[in-house]
């Protein structure tokens, strides 16, 4: 059964630390709206006033013409990742996701996109997994493409 994985932990401590983003600049502070500012770490909202970092992240391996760039939130603070087989909380609120499978060479299989109500998303990722193909599957923002997590078989 398919399960989603938030930003692995070594990078999101390294950006916390002062990284430079995918762009070579520091990531940006701000306080959180409590709106809709999703960790991509614990998946979860960052709460009103808390701090967050606004930062370009590209969740691939190498740059390529299909390695897309985009901003993302994380908590500012140490968060614990999500992990389990629970939704997280950032794909409770939105109506629809935008998932996509990637092959061995990280770029898009054609055909897999599909912009998908939140309640069928994992089981639509299963069928994106019957293609073999596919080795891992991107969830971004349907409205603006934002990056939020992947999922793996």
């Amino acid at each position: 059964m398919p399960q989603i994985f938030a930003m692995p932990t070594e990078t999101v401590r390294a950006y916390q630390a002062g990284q430079p983003d995918a762009h070579g600049q520091l990531p940006e502070r701000a306080t959180s709206d409590g709106g809709g500012n999703p960790c991509r770490h614990c998946l979860t909202y960052i709460p009103e006033g808390a701090e967050m970092l606004i930062l370009a992240h590209r969740p691939f391996p190498t740059a390529q013409p299909y390695a897309e760039t985009g901003p993302i939130f994380l908590c500012a603070d140490t968060c614990t990742r999500h992990e389990g087989p629970e939704m997280p909380e950032v794909f409770t609120r939105s109506p629809d996701y935008l998932i996509k499978g990637y092959g061995e060479d990280d770029r898009i299989v054609y055909g897999t996109g599909i912009v998908i109500d939140k309640d069928r998303m994992m089981a639509q990722a299963e069928e994106i997994f019957a293609d073999p193909r596919v080795r891992y599957i991107h969830i971004r923002s349907a409205r603006n493409n934002c990056y939020q997590a992947r999922i793996e078989r």
